[in-house]
């Protein structure tokens, strides 16, 4: 059996050797007593340090290892056992070998070990002047040593890598503050649910936790997996924990949509993201899916027509009453509600349900229809206040999957100045108008009204219309055009008619 010790193979046998010679060393033996000593020693059993065997010692080894107990002040560092000069090397394989091997592995890095080797041999049977071929377990022992691992394929496919692609190192990571990080992630489950119009959906699972406590702020379960069901998700989280200073997800199209990251940023919360195609940069999501599996969806396995309800119902139950009470192994023993509540924090506080609303929404330009005052929003026409119907051109916010209601925005400061609703053209129908109030004057025209008037003149022509004609007279010249001449028009008698005879 095999010794279950986590010292390095070195300091075992240091120990060992100590714990032999060590004893010759506190009590040394009279004169002339030291070869018999020697002897019962080498007949005494030990265990080996490495295989855990019964084993015995040869006399001349206990002398040389008691030599150089004797020969330094620091026994232990002599006893322990040197590594050989070719340590690292290997002979088997040249640099002649050794290039073709890297070669081959640069062209074919998803082959196996088995495969390069096979094919080292087709390649070395060509040549028969060559060396003979080095064994199985050498090229393996050379692959391991030289850092080429076989490079796998994605379970999940080539757009969803979930392990590292060897490019920059891995290390592993943790926030100081709870709060300073929220990891976000999406998760497709297991188990099938049945919804309300008896079909049966994948649930899509969402989840927000604390990167220091690996606390689980929010888990919820959806049909769809949109921008709707993000926020939806997130904004309870922030309520329930309040607001941190960073959210760390992927590169999912509702997490890099439009309303979440705008809210993000209004909120004052840093998005982050990992790298395309790279899930495993958010490992502690990761590995809390799995843990979910094996624990919350293992034990609604048997469940008979499991509805989208019971599912977020006992979610909820196993994170408060098993998760977030359990003792977690990368928090030193604690569990993730204690840290949460005894570690430092940089948590803010989260405004209301409305604000949340509010934020969570993209802004967009639109000309404004001045024939009635309306604009677009995705095919669906709003009417404009008629105090606004002077503006070309407004700023509006609002949400995509939310289009009951969009705000006009100042966009110099990002107030909002008024709400506006989609387009009643039944309303409108029944004729009733309000009057069109006098337009507000703006500063320059105020300024004008109250300078002094202009001096009428006495011929009511323009001033420019005088300086020309003025340029003209001063020509001498007459006008280049001929009046037409008005010919009188008479009205012609009637002929006198001939009188009939009595």
């Amino acid at each position: 059996m095999a010794c279950q010790d986590d010292s390095s193979i070195r300091d075992r046998w240091a120990r060992l050797r100590l714990l032999i010679i060590g004893q010759l060393l506190a009590a040394p033996p009279p004169r002339g007593e030291l070869n018999k000593r020697l002897v019962e020693l080498s007949q005494q059993v030990w265990r080996h340090p490495i295989s855990g065997v019964d084993v015995r010692f040869g006399v001349s080894t206990l002398e040389r290892w008691l030599a150089l107990a004797r020969s330094t002040p620091n026994p232990s560092a002599m006893l322990a056992t040197v590594a050989r000069a070719d340590a690292g090397s290997m002979r088997a394989i040249d640099e002649t070998l050794g290039d073709a091997i890297r070669a081959q592995y640069c062209a074919h890095p998803k082959w196996t070990v088995q495969l390069h080797y096979d094919n080292l041999v087709a390649a070395h049977s060509a040549q028969a002047s060559l060396a003979p071929l080095p064994s199985y377990a050498s090229v393996l022992r050379y692959l391991r040593a030289q850092g080429l691992w076989r490079e796998r394929e994605s379970r999940c496919g080539p757009k969803r890598a979930a392990v590292p692609d060897g490019t920059r190192e891995v290390r592993s990571f943790e926030a100081t503050h709870v709060g300073s990080l929220f990891h976000l992630d999406g998760h497709q489950g297991s188990l099938k649910v049945l919804n309300r119009q008896g079909e049966w959906i994948t649930p899509i699972g969402l989840c927000v936790i604390d990167d220091h406590s690996r606390l689980i702020c929010h888990l919820q379960w959806y049909a769809h997996e949109n921008t709707q069901c993000l926020v939806h998700v997130v904004s309870q989280a922030l309520q329930r924990r309040q607001l941190p200073r960073a959210i760390y997800s992927d590169n999912g199209s509702a997490m890099i949509s439009g309303e979440f990251t705008a809210g993000l940023e209004r909120l004052g919360i840093l998005a982050l993201t990992t790298r395309p195609r790279s899930a495993w940069m958010n490992g502690k999501q990761e590995t809390l899916w799995g843990r979910i599996e094996r624990r919350l969806m293992a034990m609604l396995d048997a469940v008979p027509n499991l509805t989208l309800a019971q599912l977020n119902e006992a979610s909820f139950v196993w994170v408060e009453q098993e998760y977030q009470v359990s003792v977690h192994r990368e928090l030193g023993g604690a569990t993730p509600l204690e840290r949460f509540t005894k570690a430092a924090s940089v948590l803010r506080a989260c405004p209301d349900s409305e604000t949340l609303r509010t934020n969570f929404r993209i802004e967009v330009r639109r000309k404004q229809r001045t024939s009635d005052a309306t604009a677009s929003l995705d095919g669906v026409r709003f009417q404009i206040p008629q105090a606004f119907a002077h503006l070309r051109e407004l700023h509006l916010r609002y949400a995509r999957w939310d289009r009951s209601q969009a705000d006009i925005v100042d966009s110099r400061i990002g107030t909002i100045l008024a709400t506006i609703y989609p387009l009643d053209k039944a309303r409108n129908a029944r004729g009733q108008r309000r009057l069109i109030g006098p337009k507000a004057p703006s500063s320059r025209a105020l300024s004008l009204s109250t300078s002094a008037p202009p001096v009428p003149t006495g011929d009511g022509q323009a001033p420019l219309m005088r300086q020309l004609l003025a340029q003209f007279a001063a020509t001498g010249l007459p006008p280049a055009y001929l009046e037409l001449e008005e010919i009188p028009t008479t009205t012609p008698s009637r002929p006198p008619q001939p009188q009939a005879n009595p």
